[in-house]
């Protein structure tokens, strides 16, 4: 193994070593920083092969992060994984598969509960076209938040 090569997959394992990193996401970085095309595919293809670098357990890494800590719908979630380099199909199995275990409208309720503070209805019709704008950008699906915003409206 070449100075460079050998420069090259410490460099990247020392990415992967602090968090889950897609296997785009390592690629970016290590060309970001200069190193030889041929020396990341070297490096990316140990660490795959030593399973330091997995797309489908950061799929699932990153679902659970955006559902469970940041309260986020599944369509967010989605695009978060996809936004990290991860094919479709891997995105779509690790959210249906963090998602089967979830209540989603229990989300949704933790998602308007966390947007509403200490307030347990909506004000006005102001505030209710506030809030469903807020929820579809986290990802939640138009005909839940509506129910949801409804039952909170004040009539």
């Amino acid at each position: 193994m070449s100075t460079n090569a050998r420069a090259t997959y410490l460099a990247a394992l020392k990415m992967v070593a602090r968090r889950e990193l897609s296997e785009a996401q390592v690629r970016q970085r290590l060309a970001r920083r200069g190193h030889d095309p041929e020396a990341v595919d070297a490096a990316v293809g140990r660490l795959k092969g030593a399973r330091a670098i997995d797309d489908s357990r950061v799929a699932e890494a990153i679902a659970r992060t955006e559902s469970s800590v940041k309260r986020r719908g599944r369509l967010r979630v989605e695009r978060q994984i996809e936004g990290a380099g991860i094919d479709p199909a891997t995105a779509r199995r690790a959210v249906d598969e963090v998602f089967g275990a979830l209540d989603p409208d229990a989300l949704l309720d933790a998602a308007l509960a966390r947007r509403l503070g200490k307030r347990t209805s909506i004000a006005d019709e102001s505030e209710f076209r506030r809030l469903y704008r807020h929820l579809i950008g986290q990802g939640f699906e138009s005909d839940q938040i509506v129910r949801a915003l409804k039952a909170r409206s004040v009539k």
